[in-house]
C-alpha cells in the first residue's frame, strides 16, 4: 500500500481485485455507492455476464443506449482505432472468444485466429448510442477498467474525499499532494521489479502479455487486423491525468510507437520489448534498475 498508515477498502469487481486507500476509513454510505457504481458498470459493459447490455449486442443487432460515459469511451476508441489502423479495436471480443478467452474462460481455442470486423462495417457509435448492423462482441477491456477508476474517483470527490489511491490490480490513480513510489513489475517475474516510478496526482497504468496468457503463445493483447496475439512488446506503462486514457494507451503501445501516440495524447510511457530492450518518453519519471 502506498501509504501504510491509511485505511484500505478492498473488494472484487469486474473480474479483478480493487483496493481504495484513504487517510480515514470510508463511511458505509460511501462504500455502498462505490460498490453500486462498480455493479452498474459491469452490468452495462461486461461480455462475461449474460444480463449485460454488451451481451445483448452479441445476440441481436439493434440500437443500444448506454450510460453517459460511453461517449468519451467511444471517442477514445475511435481515435486509437484510426491511429493503429484497426489493430486496437473494441470489436476484438469475437477474436478473443475464438482463441478461448470466452465467457466460460475455456482457454481452449475454437479454431484459427480470426480478425475483428471492421468498425465501419458493423458499428455506429454516436455518443452513448451504439447501433449495430450484426451481432458483435464488444470488448472494452483496454480502457474500461481505467474508466471505472475515474468513475470511482469522481464518486469519492463528490463525497468529500480528496486524498486517495485507487488500485485496480495494478492500474493506479493517486489523488493527493505527496507523490507515492510505485514498483514496476518485471514482465516475466511478478515477484521482481524492473524499476520504480514516482506517481504524483494522476494515473499510472500497465499492460503485459503475461498477465492473461494461456496455451502456446496465447494472450489477451490481440491485433484486430489479424486476431493474433502481438509478439514484439511484452510490457508497457503509461502515466496520464485520466486513468481511462492511460489504460487505453498502455494497450495502444503494443501496436504503435509512443512518439506517434504523443502527437495526439498528453502522456508519458515506457515499453519493454521481447528482446529485453526498452524505450521510454522523455517525460517518464521513473528509474530502471540495471
Amino acid at each position: 500500500m502506498p501509504h501504510p498508515e491509511w485505511a484500505d477498502f478492498a473488494f472484487d469487481g469486474i473480474g479483478t481485485r480493487w483496493e481504495i486507500s484513504t487517510p480515514r476509513p470510508l463511511e458505509h454510505a460511501v462504500r455502498s455507492r462505490l460498490l453500486a457504481a462498480v455493479e452498474k458498470y459491469d452490468g452495462d459493459w461486461s461480455r462475461f455476464r449474460p444480463d449485460s447490455t454488451v451481451s445483448a449486442m452479441a445476440r441481436q443487432p439493434g440500437r443500444y443506449t448506454l450510460p453517459s460515459e460511453a461517449a468519451a469511451l467511444g471517442r477514445l476508441y475511435r481515435a486509437l482505432y484510426e491511429i493503429t489502423a484497426g489493430a486496437m479495436t473494441p470489436l476484438i471480443g469475437g477474436s478473443l472468444q475464438q482463441l478461448g478467452y470466452d465467457a466460460t474462460y475455456s482457454l481452449t481455442p475454437a479454431g484459427a485466429a480470426v480478425p475483428a470486423p471492421r468498425w465501419e462495417d458493423v458499428l455506429d457509435w454516436d455518443g452513448p448510442v451504439l447501433t449495430t448492423s450484426s451481432p458483435l462482441v464488444l470488448d472494452i477491456g483496454a480502457a474500461g477498467k481505467g474508466q471505472l477508476v475515474d468513475v470511482l474517483a469522481a464518486e469519492l470527490r463528490s463525497s468529500g474525499v480528496v486524498s486517495f489511491v485507487i488500485d485496480a490490480s495494478g492500474d493506479l490513480l493517486h489523488s493527493g499532494t505527496d507523490p507515492v513510489t510505485v514498483a514496476l513489475e518485471h514482465p516475466y517475474d511478478p515477484a521482481q521489479a524492473i524499476g520504480t516510478v514516482s506517481l504524483g496526482s494522476g494515473a499510472l497504468c500497465a499492460s503485459a502479455s503475461n498477465r492473461r496468457a494461456w496455451g502456446d503463445g496465447l494472450h489477451h493483447v490481440l491485433d484486430g487486423t489479424t486476431g493474433r496475439p502481438v509478439s514484439t512488446a511484452v510490457a508497457t506503462w503509461t502515466m496520464a491525468e485520466s486513468t481511462m486514457v492511460a489504460d487505453a494507451l498502455a494497450t495502444a503501445l503494443f501496436f504503435t510507437p509512443g512518439a506517434e501516440l504523443e502527437r495526439t495524447f498528453d502522456f508519458s510511457w515506457l515499453v519493454v520489448f521481447s528482446d529485453g530492450s526498452a524505450a521510454f518518453s522523455s517525460g517518464f519519471e521513473g528509474t530502471l534498475f540495471t
